[in-house]
């Protein structure tokens, strides 16, 4: 068979109906779970180069020490965190009754749900397609992964790896372009989780939704990072330039534009240049800078620029680099776009590349009020060290995820949730919040063999209607 082949409508059924089949007729329990973990951990730990190779063949060039941190350190931390922790999330949770229910006693069950399916996109293939399917198998169920098309080689990748760790009717690996991934959300499966852009994540909700398919969506945004008048302009600098160029900027929860006090704008563009300098020298053998995953992208982000120009706003291009070369390799230099207005394209459209916008602010009123212009972010990053500026940052705004005086490692914690609010996003991953994503937690309220609940019937008279009133109060 070829592993590469796109899987037809008839094909995706199919295996759906596999998965569930196994999984009705055994529901896995402790030791098969963490024997599934244990497994996967080893033989992806074992494949690390080769996972290195097909990202890098995917892209073009991806910085080896990027696909480490981002994808294989971040995967085994997940695989960790989920055995050494999956005993305790098994067990059922206490919960109170209240005083009017005793003598009862209850409890929350996690219970697993099915089939779950994953939409995974190509920005970080390997990290974004196997922790949300280690929360799904830590939780007891079966998975159907679909992987994007813009990697065919880490799909390939996954799909070889996933074989050789799971039977087949336990995790399986739909391969296929857009219309495959549009049949796969109309599966009815027990779960959905798509991770990409707001666009698709409306259509694949559209899609889920005749199956009343619960969804969880992994989605973007605008994500500002705003620098607190107090904050040093050299670490703000060094800090989001970690947050923004990073994979070529190709991140979610990448900065996308950046807020700072009038009066050190220019001293901010100053630094970020500097810092730019210090990564890549001059770009001309740019071995840890990542290229663009296509050309459509690639054209994308040129027309942005495009855009700036036409609008006759300030566009600065740190480096130099020959345009038939750039365009060749899909390799777009980091570049600062400073103070676009709210129709340029940069600021109409999350940026998904190395694209900076810089924006001043007067006051930090005005600073929240651009944030709260636009649609609620996937993340955001304060930069300040006095307590109140930040809290008035956090109390006033409201993201999906928040790194304060830093950006990015939000997502590398596992006990905090990890997702957007509306337009970035529903629901979330990652720890157990991700085990409880996949999970049904399953209310049990236990009654005792005399309960006072025997006496609650009519007729309403004498001790019964005093008691009624009683527990109304």
């Amino acid at each position: 068979m070829d592993i590469t082949a796109d899987t037809t409508p008839s094909e995706l059924a199919a295996t759906r109906e596999r998965l569930r089949s196994a999984w009705r007729a055994r529901k896995p329990d402790y030791a098969q779970r963490r024997a599934d973990l244990l497994r996967l951990r080893d033989a992806f730990r074992a494949r690390v180069t080769e996972m290195d190779a097909a990202i890098q063949a995917d892209f073009g060039h991806r910085s080896s020490h990027e696909n480490l941190l981002s994808e294989a350190m971040i995967t085994l931390a997940e695989i960790d965190h989920a055995i050494g922790h999956l005993r305790r999330w098994m067990r059922p949770r206490r919960a109170a009754v209240g005083w009017r229910f005793w003598p009862a006693r209850a409890e929350i069950r996690p219970e697993p749900v099915g089939v779950v399916g994953i939409l995974s996109p190509w920005n970080y293939p390997v990290n974004l397609a196997l922790v949300p399917l280690v929360s799904a198998i830590a939780a007891g169920n079966h998975v159907y992964l679909k992987p994007s098309e813009h990697t065919p080689r880490t799909s390939a990748y996954l799909r070889e790896l996933l074989a050789e760790v799971f039977p087949a009717d336990r995790v399986a690996v739909a391969m296929g372009g857009a219309e495959v991934g549009a049949a796969f959300s109309a599966l009815p499966f027990d779960h959905l989780l798509f991770t990409g852009s707001t666009a698709v994540g409306r259509k694949v909700m559209a899609a889920a939704a005749p199956n009343l398919t619960p969804v969880t969506l992994e989605l973007g945004g605008k994500a500002p990072a705003v620098i607190c008048d107090d904050f040093p302009i050299e670490l703000a600098a060094s800090r989001i330039a970690s947050g923004k160029w990073f994979n070529a900027g190709q991140t979610c929860i990448g900065v996308d534009y950046v807020l700072v006090d009038a009066a050190r704008r220019d001293a901010l563009v100053a630094a970020l240049q500097a810092e730019l300098r210090r990564r890549y020298g001059q770009l001309d053998a740019p071995q840890d800078y990542t290229r663009i995953i296509n050309d459509s992208q690639y054209a994308r982000l040129r027309g942005y620029l495009d855009d700036a120009r036409a609008r006759g706003l300030q566009v600065i291009e740190p480096f130099a680099i020959d345009p038939d070369t750039a365009a060749r390799e899909r390799l777009f230099a980091p570049t600062l776009v400073i103070e676009p207005g709210a129709d340029a394209q940069v600021m109409q459209h999350e940026i998904f590349g190395p694209i900076l916008p810089v924006l001043s602010y007067r006051n930090l009123d005005e600073a929240i009020a651009r944030i709260n212009a636009l649609d609620r972010p996937l993340a955001l990053y304060p930069f300040g060290y006095d307590r109140a500026q930040v809290e008035r940052i956090l109390g006033q705004t409201l993201a999906g995820g928040v790194t304060v005086n830093d950006t990015l490692l939000h997502f590398g914690a596992h006990d905090l949730p990890f997702g957007g609010i509306g337009p970035s996003g529903i629901g979330a991953i990652h720890g157990r919040n991700g085990f409880d994503t996949f999970s049904k937690l399953l209310p049990v309220f236990r009654q005792r063999r005399m309960a006072a609940s025997d006496w609650l019937k009519p007729p309403y008279t004498g001790k019964i209607d005093r008691l009624i009133r009683l527990l109304s109060k």
